[in-house]
């Protein structure tokens, strides 16, 4: 049995985070594969320095092998000590040498490179200790565990096909020794062999690829929460763990505002039907939230969960009969494409189609609009301070009236709805509404679908 076990950066921001991650490792029977976040903090710690322009490598580098070696002294002493030092230092050399090579800044994929070093470290502080606990194992980047990635600068996708051929020769070995490899999530590696991350989060993405690729009997993602919510427990304090979701609920929540699970993580682990589990480390005998092909409405109740996203614009770009000329839309698609933006929805009519962005994205996207001819565009609005909305639940549009009863609920508090997804997914319906009505809607929708008697 192989389980691939992720560990996000608050498992692993500190020495007693790490000895608790160490200990459920351990504990866990059959053949284990660990992929690892950057401790918590450093990525930001890493752009930051590179956003500065590396004004001061000599004080970056001090102040991030103080934050390592604080924790390891914690962890070890003596020849452990001495052993974890003079790997850190090899690694160290390489980080310091990247802040000073003003060269190697040219290539395009060089923060890739940069911002991913803090899961080189990571994993080899866990690996570490847990050869200290009497266990063999091994730090492994995602060049030496046979990751590869192809795709943009800051937007990679898994190679799945490449990524199975390499980790097996590489990991299957270790694994019938009773090796327990700890790999760097975050990126993998191109053919020509540059680094190429996955996004932020995208830890969670490495490791459903490294399942994927070993045929792995179970994904754990371990993080601090108990898994998927029914909503966000800052904004409704009786939100509930949701014990079992399928592929299609879990992708939905996670990509339109649940921040458990990297959103792209669950297609890898689909196509092969491994099951996904959500487990907290600090409190690991909690059951979390399981994800796999199939699965039940809890309590009879139509909806799991409902997510919010906050921080939105809706632009509405208009031009004369746009329904009529799929041409516009193309180009304004290829604009948006060009910007590298996240689309949440879109929505058209006869003479617009508007989308919704992260606020974020506004400037680069309004510039990128502004290239098409003018004879083509009349008008680009923006319209900011709307948030979206997700209720997830399974076929929800085989029950009739259901967007209507939720509507419904909708007008209950006051808030006007903005914009509408609707039938793209047949587990969720997606709406616009202003940020200031946001959170109310989200409480009434829960009370009314998930605690209350809902749709059944």
């Amino acid at each position: 049995m192989i389980t691939v076990m992720k560990f996000g950066g608050s498992s692993v921001g500190s020495a007693e985070a790490l000895m608790r991650v160490a200990k459920i490792v351990t504990e866990k029977e059959g053949g284990k594969i660990v992929v690892v976040s950057a401790m918590s903090g450093i990525t930001n710690f890493l752009i930051g320095t590179m956003e500065n322009g590396f004004r001061d490598p000599e004080g970056a580098a001090e102040l991030f092998c103080e934050r390592h070696m604080d924790v390891a002294c914690k962890l070890f002493e003596g020849e452990a000590l001495e052993s974890y030092k003079r790997d850190f230092n090899e690694r160290l050399d390489i980080l310091k040498d990247l802040m000073v090579d003003e060269c190697a800044r040219i290539d395009p994929y060089f923060e890739d490179l940069f911002i991913s070093q803090g899961e080189r470290f990571s994993s080899l502080t866990l690996a570490h200790l847990i050869e200290s606990m009497g266990f063999d194992s091994v730090a492994l980047t995602s060049e030496e565990a046979g990751i590869y990635a192809e795709g943009r600068p800051l937007n990679g996708t898994a190679d799945l096909e490449k990524t199975s051929l390499k980790t097996n020769m590489i990991l299957r070995p270790m694994l019938q020794d009773g090796v327990i490899p700890i790999i760097s999530g975050y990126y993998g590696v191109t053919e020509s062999g540059r680094a190429l991350t996955f996004g932020r989060g995208g830890s969670d993405y490495a490791a459903a690829a490294i399942g994927n690729a070993m045929n792995a009997d179970c994904v754990e993602i371990w993080t601090d929460v108990n898994g998927f919510m029914s909503a966000d427990p800052r904004v409704v304090t009786d939100a509930k763990t949701i014990e079992e979701m399928n592929y299609s609920e879990a992708g939905e929540l996670a990509y339109f505002g649940a921040r458990v699970l990297h959103p792209r993580t669950i297609e890898p682990v689909q196509r092969k039907h491994i099951p996904l589990r959500i487990k907290n480390s600090y409190d690991p005998d909690n059951p979390g939230t399981v994800i796999h092909n199939l699965s039940k409405r809890s309590d009879n109740k139509l909806l799991k969960s409902v997510a919010m996203k906050v921080d939105l614009s809706i632009i509405t770009v208009s031009a004369a009969d746009i329904a009529y000329r799929p041409i516009i839309v193309a180009k304004i698609v290829e604009k948006l494409a060009d910007a590298g933006v996240a689309v949440y929805a879109i929505s058209t009519s006869l003479s617009t189609i508007a989308f919704l962005i992260h606020n974020l994205d506004v400037k680069q996207t309004l510039k990128n609009l502004n290239l098409l001819d003018s004879k083509d565009i009349e008008r680009i609005d923006v319209k900011s301070n709307v948030a979206l909305i997700c209720v997830v639940g399974d076929s929800l549009l085989s029950y009739q009236g259901f967007s209507g009863d939720v509507f419904g609920a909708v007008k209950e508090v006051g808030a006007n709805v903005e914009m509408i997804s609707e039938g793209a997914s047949d587990v969720s319906l997606n709406f616009v509404v202003p940020t200031d009505s946001v959170t109310e809607v989200v409480k009434v929708l829960h009370q009314k679908f998930i605690v209350g008697e809902g749709t059944e």
